[in-house]
């Protein structure tokens, strides 16, 4: 769909119906990236972070800005993928569990896999120098000098703030806690036939930003902000990863002060 509507963005110029696709696609991506928060389920916290990533991708098309679209599509497509094969990976070494409460320690048994899992989750994360760095950061950046309103603008990046929050916990819940439910751990090795594809993938999230951001932009987009409106996306990273790691921190068995915002989030 997204690209249906990338391949017809001449038809769709200046619509009434594209002020109400930056609204949606602006809610979508922050109500997914709150979901994500919330979810206990590896695959759907990965479903979760497309989506919201897809929330970015149409916000910026409805912008009028379809190169950048395609773009972060692109981009994204090289992370995600690996993030999905490494996420299979582990589920499948899990003896089809997909509850991220019952892994930990997965660093210590797969460390390949581990490894391309981390960094397609920095990618995604916009950490800079990686793929999803270029676009998303050539994105926000564009948000910002667009004339919208408040609303947008808090949205696209509290969206970004959201996007390293769900990451960091996952990766706090796989890597960083021992391991639980040891009796059922059916411990394989690596899966090396999956390896080679995830190393080329792994390969391809390191170049691919600026490699793509030298291969389809005619002429570069001149952005002129403030020091801070530079910033503005490290800035929300930044505390994205201190309130993950400070919430994930709490042992699970304790009264999570996180959930008491459940209700509101439901």
């Amino acid at each position: 769909g997204v690209y249906l509507l990338i391949r017809f963005n001449m038809m769709l110029v200046d619509m009434l119906f594209l002020k109400f696709l930056l609204l949606l696609s602006g809610l979508t991506m922050f109500m997914a990236g709150i979901s994500a928060n919330y979810e206990f389920d590896l695959k759907k916290i990965i479903a979760l972070s497309t989506l919201s990533q897809l929330g970015l991708m149409m916000s910026i098309l409805s912008m009028g800005l379809s190169d950048l679209a395609f773009f972060h599509l692109l981009t994204h497509a090289m992370f995600k993928a690996l993030l999905f094969m490494c996420a299979g990976v582990i589920i499948h070494m899990m003896n089809d569990i997909q509850d991220i409460r019952y892994m930990g320690g997965i660093s210590m048994y797969i460390p390949l896999t581990s490894l391309c899992l981390n960094i397609s989750n920095l990618a995604l994360c916009g950490i800079p120098f990686l793929a999803g760095f270029y676009s998303k950061d050539l994105i926000l950046e564009m948000v910002s000098m667009s004339n919208l309103n408040l609303m947008i603008f808090f949205l696209y990046y509290i969206s970004t703030g959201l996007t390293m929050y769900y990451t960091i916990r996952m990766l706090m819940y796989l890597m960083i806690n021992d391991f639980n439910l040891m009796s059922i751990y059916k411990l394989y090795d690596e899966d090396y036939v999956m390896l080679k594809s995830m190393f080329l993938l792994l390969f391809m999230s390191l170049i691919v930003g600026s490699f793509l951001m030298w291969m389809i932009f005619n002429y570069p987009y001149m952005i002129y902000l403030p020091i801070n409106m530079k910033m503005m996306v490290l800035y929300v990273s930044f505390i994205g990863l201190l309130m993950g790691f400070m919430i994930s921190n709490m042992q699970i068995y304790s009264l999570n002060k996180f959930f008491k915002t459940y209700n509101l989030s439901n």
